[in-house]
């Protein structure tokens, strides 16, 4: 027997053996590191929705809304709240609180309310049509900014540009209306965008 060549062999087999062990060791933390991000991707599922007019799709999480969603439910809200005339705000008042989030609702439904008693002793109606829509998605709300036509017995009194603040607070894969603001516009800022930017 051949002590050298049986030591040489025996040196060979234990260096082996140290490298399949680091091997092993950087596969399991491999795995361990996969399983992480996994779970971690599992909690922030983005889930693709298309909305029944297809306009656009868009995605949500569990907590954020993406800008196209936000864009498109802020024209919804806009719709629901400033294109109104008697006959229609009521089921569009109705159509709006399903929206609102529960902490403001009390507030929305005495809103509107008041406007459709306005609308109704006045015989008014208001007619928007956005022209910009600028979303912020980190802050979850959208800036519209539109023309106001404002009617009294089927005459014009008002026709001007106004910018609203949208804000929605968007949990359990739900947007609820949290905000829904004029913005009084700066003579003095140009742009709408910079407006969104302050907010």
């Amino acid at each position: 027997m051949d002590v050298r060549k049986f030591e040489g062999d025996l040196k060979d087999l234990r260096r082996r053996n140290q490298g399949l062990g680091v091997a092993v060791s950087g596969l399991t933390l491999a795995l361990i590191v996969a399983l992480v991000v996994i779970l971690k991707i599992a909690g922030t599922e983005r889930t693709v929705v298309v909305p029944p007019v297809i306009d656009k799709s868009f995605w949500v999480t569990s907590e954020r809304a993406s800008k196209d969603y936000l864009n498109q439910m802020a024209a919804y809200v806009a719709y629901l709240i400033l294109d109104v005339d008697p006959a229609t705000i009521d089921w569009k008042k109705d159509a709006l609180l399903n929206w609102v989030q529960p902490s403001e609702h009390g507030a929305m439904k005495s809103r509107q309310e008041l406007e459709a008693d306005r609308l109704r002793k006045m015989n008014g109606a208001t007619f928007f049509r956005p022209q910009q829509l600028v979303p912020n998605e980190e802050k979850q709300s959208v800036v519209v900014q539109g023309r106001l036509r404002t009617t009294v017995n089927g005459q014009e009194t008002n026709n001007e540009t106004k910018s609203y603040l949208v804000e929605f607070d968007y949990s359990g894969g739900r947007a609820h209306l949290k905000t829904f603001k004029e913005i009084v516009r700066d003579p003095n800022t140009p742009a709408l965008a910079a407006a969104a930017a302050r907010r």
